[in-house]
């Protein structure tokens, strides 16, 4: 027999795990192919990456492999093996049981992959019976699934629904389920993307030691370089529905031959550069925090008790500058920026902007005028805008509700499109029709709109693919120095506040446990949990330069 393309050397399409010969996906109402002749093998113990950006056809590869396709999606030609058996040759029912007997799957989202009115318990039980792996179908294989996806304080997450469960911990459930009839293969569709660093750098190592330990084969989908790097031993590069590369991993990534291969490799954060900026020791401060506390009643107490979440938490933003406010999920980040940008208020403490006073001394109208200084990028680039609206409308809006008429509302909207690298075209588009990173960059044009004087990013690439996340990131930065803007950054991955911030403050739990120079930070962390940020950044086993040390007015 002849190897497979894109396999292990000896491995062909009747030895392996799981083997893809000639796939081709197209689309029902048009034809369209999406998915153009897919060839990939997979051993037993093996992990293998496939990359790409969104569009390129990577989910939809590893669908077709786990049966799952999507409505309006079929499989047009080519051949699925699953441990040498072709599963076309199999009846509709037979196919769906054998499939599920051999893959498992981890999808992207943990809480959408769970019933939220059931508990850990009730939901992996069923499972677990509709399973009926050989390992058991009972209460003591629940306990050993758990034990698998190395959940803590087990008993406590069995009792549990998801809501109750951080999203580190509704993967790890997610994770559970996946093992539960015993698979073969398991295929991880961007199973970390919606992680914070360090929680990815956690569910990563788990399924590593899952292969190793249960000797599974992993197929792990990824747009991020780094994750791929990390994880796997060969790696497939899609783009447009077909491979454009495919080799070892090390190897590959240090020598990528296609320039598809190079730019995602040149996107990643990392590789970016850390910023730095000239001395503004001697400028005042433009945002002063002084031992702000916040908290929030807790929900389902008889008597509302308050759960704090920020601990007298003490910051300054420097005019023209950047800061970083870096942190794991529930660390108090977006707290503390929703306090700056005057969305809540604190339970003590100070806080000013420039020379206007303390918010709590502000009367109605200055309060108002804050805000129009203050404003806001959010994470979701689809979540933050009217899909019903047009750009133009969404843009208008603002202006309007600060007193411009439609003409003078519409003449700066044409300076505010070209601003952040949109089209002048795109005004009359519907939201709902543009992409996540085209929607972020009307994100940052309606911040602009009142001319602030601070903007604040909360984790505003962290949705967006590594190309469009480092085409935002440089927006960013031009706009900071063609603006004068100071920028609040909100992310849990330093790689990317590195590259931003040139100062940084830490966050757990509700306080500073470190800040100083990013630069510094970086290659000289002071405290074990900084550390750990550090070493959580994926990518660390990529070949290349180290960053460079860049000026942020340059």
């Amino acid at each position: 027999m002849t190897p497979t393309a894109g396999a292990v050397p000896g491995t062909t399409r009747e030895t392996a795990a799981l083997a893809l010969e000639g796939l081709v996906v197209r689309a029902r109402r048009t034809g369209q192919v999406l998915v153009d002749g897919i060839d990939l093998t997979l051993e037993p113990g093996e992990s293998v990456g496939i990359v790409g950006e969104s569009g390129s056809g990577k989910t939809l590869t590893v669908m077709a492999a786990a049966g799952l396709l999507p409505a309006g999606t079929q499989q047009d030609t080519g051949t699925i093996r699953l441990g040498g058996r072709d599963i076309g040759e199999l009846g509709a029912a037979e196919r769906r049981r054998f499939i599920a007997g051999r893959v498992g799957v981890i999808f992207q989202n943990p809480t959408a992959s769970l019933n939220p009115r059931l508990t850990v318990a009730t939901q992996v039980g069923e499972v677990v019976r509709a399973a009926k792996s050989k390992a058991g179908t009972g209460p003591a294989r629940v306990r050993e699934l758990l034990d698998l996806a190395q959940i803590p304080d087990r008993d406590r997450v069995l009792a549990a629904y998801p809501h109750e469960l951080s999203g580190g911990l509704n993967q790890r459930v997610a994770i559970a389920l996946a093992l539960a009839a015993s698979p073969s293969v398991l295929i991880a569709d961007e199973a970390t993307t919606a992680l914070d660093v360090t929680t990815q750098h956690r569910v990563l190592g788990m399924l590593a030691d899952l292969r190793r330990d249960l000797g599974l084969a992993l197929l792990l989908v990824s747009h991020d370089m780094g994750v791929v790097a990390d994880t796997t031993e060969r790696v497939l590069v899609m783009r447009g529905g077909k491979i454009v590369e495919h080799g070892e991993t090390a190897a590959l990534l240090a020598a990528p031959g296609h320039p598809y291969t190079q730019e995602l490799l040149d996107a990643l954060p990392q590789r970016l550069g850390i910023a730095t900026a000239p001395d503004t020791e001697a400028a005042e401060p433009l945002v002063t925090v002084r031992g702000v506390t916040a908290g929030f009643p807790e929900a389902g107490t008889v008597r509302r008790r308050t759960r704090t979440v920020l601990h007298s938490v003490d910051m300054e933003l420097r005019p023209g500058c950047s800061l970083g406010i870096v942190g794991e999920s529930g660390s108090g980040k977006t707290t503390l920026a929703r306090i700056v940008a005057g969305l809540l208020t604190p339970t003590s403490g100070s806080l000013s902007l420039g020379g206007d006073g303390s918010w709590s001394d502000l009367d109605r109208a200055r309060r108002a005028q804050w805000r129009r200084d203050v404003q806001y990028v959010f994470q979701d680039p689809y979540g933050s805008l009217n899909p019903r609206m047009t750009v133009a409308q969404c843009l208008r809006e603002p202006l309007e509700a600060n007193g411009l008429d439609r003409r003078a509302a519409d003449a700066r909207i044409t300076t505010l499109i070209p601003e952040v690298g949109l089209p002048a075209d795109v005004t009359d588009r519907r939201t709902s029709t543009l992409s996540g990173g085209q929607r972020q960059r009307v994100g940052i044009a309606r911040a602009l709109a009142t001319d602030p004087r601070v903007l604040i990013g909360d984790e505003p690439v962290s949705a967006l693919d590594v190309t469009v996340q480092a085409h935002i990131l440089r927006l960013l930065k031009e706009l900071v120095t063609r603006r004068g803007l100071s920028l609040l950054f909100i992310s849990h991955d330093l790689a990317v506040v590195g590259y931003l911030c040139e100062s940084v403050v830490v966050m757990r739990d509700g306080r500073i446990v470190e800040s100083g120079r990013t630069a510094d930070l970086l290659t000289d962390p002071k405290t074990e949990y900084t550390r750990r940020l550090v070493e959580a950044v994926p990518g660390s086993s990529l070949p290349g330069r180290a960053p460079t040390v860049e000026s942020i007015s340059s």
